[in-house]
């Protein structure tokens, strides 16, 4: 009566399971178009606020990167400092100091002077008319010393102390010079941003006194600007700088919180999760795109007589952390979109996940037949399995949130690092039942 009774209870129970089964299936395969169907304002309101995310997330960008040039001296330094190596800006600097130092030598008069004390000394016609003759070449090797001196000292290690202890000293004053205001080394004037390379001439002055050119003793102290940024639109581009500098720290965290009330309004949160993160990427993109594009109209509306070669090295370096940044948020920002596919239910995500965990299992059995215990840490892990899940992905997020400056080797990294967390947690997970066992009961 009893195993009657337990047989019929089996059944029944079997009978119950088989119909609940058929009605999941049932609301799976009808429940999104039902959702969709019925939450238009949630659908759209979730696209909306995706979108302004990723705008956002593009502006937010470019304010970090503002923000890092005008309050932190030691990026602002790495930035500039390896323009002092930069043979395109080496070159621009060596004609720029010796059109400078040129200007306070008379190189004809003194040419002049030497042609008129042979004459004075009674040299010969001959030689008087041979003399006069020279004038032009030795002018030219009077100037072509000069510039040779100066190309040496551009060159040399004492150009690039100079222009990294000059850098770092007027990087208190650029957030004036943005501003429209000026100091004794920045200036920013006539739609140009100039560093004073006074002490470049000094140098320049210094060895060619050395080398025996006396007349250069009496060269004054000449102030003398190197362009770093020359535009007409300049009073534009600070006022820009100016407003992202301010926003710079808060920006990021807004266009966060907005991207995650997109997904959580989101009828499907993964496919929105999804949707926010490809969207973030193709902002990174247009992004990209806009800083080439950027650099070639900027090359072509410089002022006449500036250096293009120059001012592109100074424009590559200046927005070269940008690039950066950029090229940072997009790896995040596909990792997300992966990541969350992966999640899914469809079919490459599920192979995906099943060969993932087949080949950790398969590495435990290994172990454990070699002696391996896991006893309470296999069952702890077992037990919270999904929490451990969520703190590893917190604490990637916080890694990401909370680095200075990250940059893509961070964030591959980062990824790599979470992935061998999960595959960690999944390995601990020793009181996992098989699959013959586990479709037994």
């Amino acid at each position: 009566m009893s195993d009657n009774g337990d047989a019929r209870l089996s059944k029944q129970e079997r009978s119950e399971l088989d119909e609940l089964r058929h009605r999941l299936s049932a609301l799976e395969a009808a429940g999104p178009r039902r959702a969709a169907g019925h939450h238009p304002f949630r659908s759209l309101g979730s696209v909306l606020l995706i979108l302004l995310a990723a705008l956002l997330s593009l502006l937010s960008v470019v304010a970090v990167w503002a923000n890092s040039i005008v309050q932190d001296t030691d990026r602002y330094v790495a930035t500039v400092g390896p323009l002092a190596s930069d043979p395109d800006v080496q070159k621009a600097v060596t004609n720029r100091v010796t059109a400078a130092v040129l200007a306070q030598i008379d190189v004809d008069a003194l040419v002049k002077e030497l042609t008129d004390a042979a004459a004075q000394k009674g040299v010969p016609p001959r030689a008087a008319k041979l003399l006069g003759d020279l004038d032009q070449p030795i002018a030219n090797g009077l100037k072509q010393l000069v510039s040779s001196t100066v190309e040496r000292v551009v060159t040399s290690s004492a150009f690039e102390k100079v222009w990294v202890s000059a850098n770092r000293r007027v990087h208190t004053a650029l957030d004036e010079a943005l501003t429209g205001q000026s100091d004794d080394v920045v200036s920013l004037k006539d739609n140009q941003v100039a560093i004073d390379v006074a002490p470049i001439v000094a140098e320049v002055k210094d060895r060619l006194v050395s080398a025996g050119f006396a007349p250069a003793a009496r060269i004054p102290d000449v102030h003398t600007n190197f362009v770093v940024f020359a535009s007409k639109e300049v009073d534009e581009v600070k006022t820009y700088l100016r407003v992202l500098e301010i926003l710079g720290g808060w920006l990021p965290v807004i266009a966060l919180l907005i991207a995650a009330a997109g997904v959580y309004v989101a009828v499907n949160r993964r496919h929105a999760l999804i949707g926010a993160a490809l969207a973030v990427f193709v902002a990174m993109l247009v992004l990209g795109i806009s800083l080439t594009v950027v650099r070639d109209v900027y090359l072509d509306h410089l002022p006449p007589g500036t250096s293009q070669a120059a001012a592109g090295a100074v424009y590559d370096a200046l927005v070269r952390f940008l690039r950066a940044g950029v090229r940072a948020l997009a790896a995040v920002a596909l990792f997300t979109a992966v990541g969350a596919f992966l999640a899914g239910p469809s079919r490459i995500a599920v192979l995906t996940r099943t060969g993932c965990r087949r080949s950790i299992a398969a590495l435990r059995d290994v172990a454990v037949s070699a002696g391996l215990r896991l006893g309470a840490v296999g069952r702890f892990v077992h037990r919270f399995k999904r929490w451990i899940g969520v703190a590893i992905l917190v604490v990637a997020a916080v890694v990401l949130f909370t680095w200075t400056y990250p940059t893509t080797m961070v964030v591959v990294w980062t990824a790599v690092l979470t992935l061998v967390g999960f595959a960690i947690r999944e390995f601990l997970d020793g009181t996992t039942p098989p699959a013959d066992s586990r479709a037994t009961h």
